[in-house]
């Protein structure tokens, strides 16, 4: 690839953005998607996709609709208003969202709390009903399947099926807002969300997020680049020894191992694009780019609404998208701007 990314002549580089899920952390994701947009040039970056699970499922479809039906501008007023409608502004939102938070803290202490199916707790459906009538106020599903053309990004949202015990993502018309809401559907608090007759539960069990799927189009839309918006930090300074540090790391961990695995996938392609073993009519090398949560904060804040703390989480993705713009075509930290992930394997 050329300086800037692009396959060697004038054209915009091919660019797909995949959203990890992280609860509210993943206004941070908001965040980068509006830096990112507000300052998006098309002579430059063509999108071509983007995928998201979980919380990082309503920023990218939320997203996504957005500059399909108005354009890039509009894209950043709405992720914006995506999350003051979601941020707990109202007394007993703000008591409920404490309360989540103080419940997560004191279980990941090892202290004993009740944990209430959420097939009993008319509580949880009623969440998570308001949340579908958040983002129907966001996209009009009806309209998905209309904007789901060849010149269109591709939109991939991530699930796992409880009963099929498989990973399950929706591409484009087939994005609705049971599909969303079942990314989301954490299984502690919301009951499984029934799809095509399965239960579906949160997509952080799955693909987090999706990365394969995005690259699963034809030869001339495939992404030159993916940029993953990565919430759960990659590395930690130390072994965790107490009882919520554990948890956090074993919380943060699961969160990336299926986008390790994915990524590491990638890389394999490009090897084999590379020595001529794969056609180049049908495949293209793709660069790996992380825009990455820049402050560790504990599992228990995914479950905090408050809007000031997701107000700064928004200011800090906006300000992590300028540094990532400012410092491209090189990664973030100034390093190699291909292959930016994890490679070692200890074998035993």
């Amino acid at each position: 690839m050329s300086a800037d990314g692009a396959a060697g002549d004038d054209r915009p580089t091919r660019v797909a953005i995949a959203c990890q899920g992280g609860g509210s952390h993943t206004a941070f994701t908001a965040g980068v998607l509006r830096g990112l947009f507000h300052e998006w040039d098309e002579e430059r970056f063509e999108l071509v996709g983007i995928s998201g699970t979980s919380g990082g499922a309503f920023n990218a479809v939320v997203a996504w609709y957005a500059l399909v039906t108005e354009g890039p501008a509009t894209a950043v007023e709405r992720l914006g208003d995506l999350w003051a409608e979601l941020a707990a502004d109202d007394p007993v939102d703000a008591w409920a969202s404490a309360l989540g938070v103080w419940g997560s803290m004191a279980r990941d202490m090892g202290v004993p709390t009740p944990q209430p199916s959420p097939y009993t707790v008319p509580a949880s459906y009623l969440g998570q009903r308001r949340i579908g009538r958040i983002l129907e106020s966001f996209v009009d599903f009806d309209d998905v399947p209309a904007h789901c053309t060849h010149t269109d990004p591709e939109l991939v949202v991530g699930t796992v099926d409880v009963e099929g015990g498989v990973f399950e993502t929706f591409h484009n018309e087939d994005v609705t807002e049971d599909a969303v809401l079942a990314s989301a559907a954490i299984p502690e608090l919301f009951p499984a969300v029934e799809i095509d007759g399965h239960g579906h539960w949160d997509g952080l069990f799955s693909q987090n997020p999706p990365v394969l799927d995005l690259l699963t189009v034809p030869a001339d839309r495939k992404p030159e680049e993916v940029w993953v918006v990565q919430i759960n930090p990659q590395n930690d300074a130390a072994i965790p020894r107490t009882p919520a540090a554990i948890a956090d790391r074993r919380n943060e961990l699961s969160g990336n191992l299926s986008l390790n695995q994915e990524l590491r996938f990638v890389r394999w392609v490009n090897e084999w694009v590379r020595a001529g073993h794969l056609p180049a009519d049908e495949f293209v090398e793709t660069d790996i780019r992380r825009i990455e949560l820049d402050e560790h904060f504990g599992p228990s804040t995914k479950l905090d609404r408050r809007p000031e703390f997701l107000e700064g989480l928004l200011e800090r993705g906006e300000r992590a998208a300028e540094r990532f713009l400012q410092a491209y075509p090189a990664s973030p930290d100034g390093t190699a701007p291909t292959d930016d992930y994890p490679r070692t394997e200890r074998r035993h």
